[in-house]
C-alpha cells in the first residue's frame, strides 16, 4: 500500500512539472527551444547552416492586417554586457548575450514592406557570440494555421534584392519552430546569427 501511495504522489509531482515547463513554452518563446519544425521535415542543424544551403526558398507574407506603411526601424546601442531589441509592430526580438560585442555599437533594424524579413545593420558586423532571433508567427501569414513545411531563417548577402517568388540564399541559418502545447500550433521561429546583413523568414 504504502509503495502504491508513493508511485501515485511520484506521478502526481511528474505531471506538474511537465505542465509548468509547457506553460513557461507558452509564455517564452525562447526558453526552452524545441527542435524544428513539420514532422517528417529535415531539421536544421543546431552547429551550423543546413549543407545545401543556397536552395531557392519563398519568403513569408506578413499577415493580412499588415499595411506597407507600417515599415519600422529601430536604432539600438549594444554595449559588452548584452542588451535586448525588440518591434512590438512586427513581433521580433534579437537577444545579444553578454560578450557578443568587443565595444558599444549602434544597432538599425528595418522591417521590410510586404515579407517577414530584416535589414540588419551596420552590414557586415560579427558577433563572437550567438545573437538569438525570435520573430513570433501570429504576425505572419502562418497565423492561426499549421505548418505545411518546415520554416527557414535565411540569409541574403544583398540588401536590395527583390523578394518576390523564390530567392536563392546564401546561409540558412540554425532554427526551431515552436509550438504551442494547448494547440499544437506554431507560435514562433527562433534562430541563432552570427553577423549581420538581411535576413528573412521563408519556406521551401
Amino acid at each position: 500500500m504504502i509503495n502504491r501511495l508513493f508511485r501515485a504522489f511520484s506521478l502526481l509531482v511528474a505531471a506538474s512539472i511537465i505542465a509548468s515547463c509547457s506553460d513557461s513554452v507558452l509564455q517564452s518563446p525562447t526558453s526552452p527551444l524545441g527542435p524544428t519544425a513539420a514532422s517528417g521535415a529535415k531539421a536544421p542543424d543546431k552547429t551550423g547552416s543546413l549543407p545545401d544551403a543556397g536552395i531557392e526558398l519563398k519568403a513569408l507574407w506578413w499577415n493580412s492586417d499588415w499595411d506597407p506603411q507600417d515599415v519600422v526601424t529601430v536604432k539600438q546601442t549594444i554595449t559588452q554586457s548584452g542588451g535586448v531589441i525588440s518591434i512590438a509592430r512586427t513581433g521580433l526580438t534579437l537577444s545579444f548575450p553578454a560578450g557578443a560585442v568587443r565595444a558599444p555599437i549602434e544597432i538599425t533594424v528595418t522591417s521590410d514592406d510586404k515579407y517577414v524579413a530584416y535589414r540588419m545593420q551596420p552590414t557586415g558586423t560579427q558577433f563572437l557570440k550567438d545573437v538569438t532571433v525570435t520573430q513570433l508567427l501570429s504576425f505572419t501569414e502562418l497565423a492561426g494555421t499549421r505548418l505545411r513545411n518546415p520554416l527557414f531563417a535565411a540569409y541574403i548577402p544583398d540588401d536590395n534584392l527583390s523578394l518576390a517568388g523564390k530567392i536563392q540564399v546564401l546561409e540558412i541559418e540554425p532554427s526551431w519552430t515552436i509550438f504551442s502545447p494547448r494547440t499544437g500550433l506554431p507560435e514562433a521561429q527562433v534562430w541563432l546569427i552570427k553577423h549581420f546583413s538581411r535576413y528573412m523568414l521563408a519556406s521551401g
